[in-house]
């Protein structure tokens, strides 16, 4: 890998940093001022790197002003969840694309870039997987079927995906899923391999939590990047979910990206939402917390602007607006548009982060 002047310094910095981030250490000063400019952008379309959202066919189909913000506000789409495999599988060679058919026509028309999300996920094996029965060779087999009939339908169509999604523990061991058990530890290189022949011209990821709060599976999540790329796997870049929260130090979410930037792939930060109400205590949104909420929304796009250019895959949002968002029952308001597709402060946070001026 070919070191740049920003590449040494986020090593330097990594290096200082690495064992300081569950101390809440301050990495990065800037997060102390109270006020900050805002980029000059009409939507965040404009951005510098592309955002974009975890989106439903159903919701795009039915509400207007939801579609509006995708195509506004959004230039890149992945599906919440009409990719996954229990979505598409119907049986060995059997499959349902309607709604991925939509979303990658959807995002055709309107120009914007679908990520994959996500081929194998150990939450998400159709029951046909689960009762298949046969050699170590026939489930490569047929890991190798689903994988290349899925990308290979979307060849040219989808720019990049989640091949592997949760594979490590929170002590940073591998997680245990049918594939681990039926192939081994093998069954992570095979998938990139097998989705890289589908279409050499997909950027493929693995995507993982966690890498905010947890050096274990931080530095489980880089070794395996690493060890991957070091056997010439075909893997391009690294998703962090970064669900994260109001009580999570901004510095965190910074080191968690920059940090990131060191294994020299392209760093995605891959469903992103802000909660206020982890507690369970609050009844309705405020001005505290929405002001918290900003500061780590601007966090994250700030963040991913100092990664070198060339990096920085983008950021994807969890859902469109807070009635869209997985935590909306908790109660909770995670994302930048409120029940009324309105503009919230952590719009104005990201922004702020996209600022580049001195």
């Amino acid at each position: 890998m070919k070191i740049t002047n920003m590449h040494a310094i986020i090593i330097l910095l990594y290096a200082l940093t690495l064992g300081a981030c569950s101390k809440q250490a301050n990495f990065d000063s800037d997060n102390s001022k109270q006020t900050y400019q805002k980029a000059d952008l009409q939507t965040l379309r404009q951005a510098p790197f592309p955002i974009g959202a975890a989106v439903v066919p159903s919701t795009l189909k039915s509400n207007a002003n939801y579609r509006n913000i995708v195509t506004t506000e959004m230039s890149s789409i992945s599906g919440e969840n009409a990719m996954k495999m229990n979505s598409i599988s119907r049986g060995r060679k059997s499959y349902f694309w309607d709604d991925a058919d939509y979303l990658v026509n959807f995002a055709a028309e309107n120009k914007l870039r679908v990520h994959g999300h996500t081929l194998i996920w150990y939450k998400h094996t159709p029951t046909w997987v689960a009762s298949f029965s046969g050699t170590k060779d026939d489930w490569k087999t047929i890991l190798k079927e689903y994988i290349q009939d899925v990308v290979g339908r979307y060849k040219g169509k989808v720019a990049s995906w989640d091949v592997v999604n949760e594979i490590i523990n929170d002590d940073g061991s591998l997680r245990d899923c049918i594939w681990l058990q039926k192939i081994g530890p093998e069954y992570i290189e095979l998938s990139f391999r097998y989705a890289h022949e589908a279409d050499p011209a997909a950027l493929l990821f693995y995507n993982d939590y966690g890498q905010e709060w947890s050096h274990a599976r931080r530095k489980a999540a880089y070794h395996l990047a690493d060890s991957l790329v070091k056997n010439n796997v075909p893997i391009h870049g690294l998703g962090l979910q970064m669900h994260t929260n109001v009580a999570r130090s901004v510095n965190d979410i910074r080191y968690a990206i920059t940090a990131a930037a060191v294994t020299g792939l392209k760093v995605h930060v891959s469903e992103l939402d802000v909660a206020v109400n982890p507690d369970k205590k609050l009844t309705a949104f405020n001005e505290t917390v929405a002001q918290q909420q900003k500061e780590r929304y601007r966090a994250a796009a700030k963040a991913m602007l100092d990664i070198p250019e060339n990096q920085r895959f983008g950021i994807t949002m969890w859902g469109v607006h807070d009635p869209s968002s997985w935590l909306s029952p908790n109660p909770d308001w995670a994302l930048p548009f409120n029940n009324l597709f309105e503009k919230k402060p952590a719009y104005d946070g990201l922004l702020e982060g996209l600022y580049q001026g001195k």
